[in-house]
């Protein structure tokens, strides 16, 4: 499986952003890619509240996964848009949803973002995501031509539980789309991608936001392919643009013979306290 990854620095005009989104699809398609993943907020990133309120839509109605799933069905491209802000009417506030689009431009598989980003970082950063947002409330695994994929986002990569349940369902590929910020991704970014790889036998693939944003925040980038054994197969550094990935999807299956860990797992349920 031949994979595009675009790392972006997004800003805060989804008219922008759709632009980059599908001149990217093409560039992906016409080098031989199946499927181009993006990073987390593909369509606007800004942190101002009240500004971003008219590009927050219903799915329904937003442009930029308009124009994206036109373009894979216009290139025959499959495509992991690693998500948007929508706005939930029950709630009254957004989801992060990320979604799985065929070479149709067909919507295969969505995912709402389950753990929210809700932390003081050293140095002053103060982030709470659950002021705007409100998280998803179940896993999401979809078929893919190259395997079943498992869709997460950013802060997820910290809860290993839910890299379990999706590889327990059989995921060959997971997906990890984010906007880490630069303290926490200078500590933690590649070792915790390379464990849940590691820890899953499987591919993890994690397209991310880079540099210094319209909005003044200033993410990590090093997008990252990661296989099952661990290895890093794909480190795109801290500069935005497109960058290509050979998965060995056949390496699952050495992966897990030569170490069945999947196969030893067990499901505890009781813990003996002193």
């Amino acid at each position: 499986m031949k994979i595009a990854l675009l790392q972006m620095n997004a800003g805060i005009d989804p008219a922008a952003n759709a632009a980059a989104l599908t001149d990217a699809i093409r560039q992906a398609a016409a080098g031989g890619a199946d499927m181009l993943f993006t990073p987390e907020m593909s369509g606007c990133l800004d942190r101002d509240r009240a500004r971003s309120a008219a590009a927050i839509v219903a799915e329904a109605d937003d442009p930029v996964l308009t124009a994206v799933r036109e373009a894979a069905r216009d290139t025959g491209l499959w495509v992991q848009l690693g998500s948007l802000a929508v706005s939930d009417a029950v709630s009254g506030k957004r989801r992060n949803r990320s979604f799985l689009i065929d070479a149709q431009g067909a919507v295969q598989a969505r995912y709402d973002k389950m753990h929210l980003f809700d932390v003081d970082l050293p140095g002053g950063e103060i982030w709470r995501e659950s002021n705007s947002y409100v998280g998803g409330d179940h896993a999401v695994i979809a078929d893919t031509p190259w395997g079943r994929m498992g869709l997460t986002i950013c802060y997820d990569l910290r809860f290993p539980d839910l890299y379990r349940v999706l590889s327990d369902a059989g995921a060959a590929i997971l997906t990890v789309p984010a906007a880490f910020t630069v303290p926490s991704g200078q500590a933690h970014w590649h070792v915790l991608l390379r464990a849940r790889a590691i820890e899953s036998s499987a591919f993890v693939v994690a397209a991310t936001q880079a540099g210094l944003h319209e909005d003044g925040r200033r993410t990590y980038g090093h997008s990252l392919v990661v296989d099952p054994w661990g290895t890093v197969l794909l480190d795109a550094g801290d500069q935005p643009g497109l960058y290509w990935a050979d998965l060995p999807l056949d390496c699952i299956a050495e992966v897990r013979g030569r170490i069945p860990s999947l196969a030893h797992r067990r499901h505890i349920e009781d813990i003996e306290l002193p």
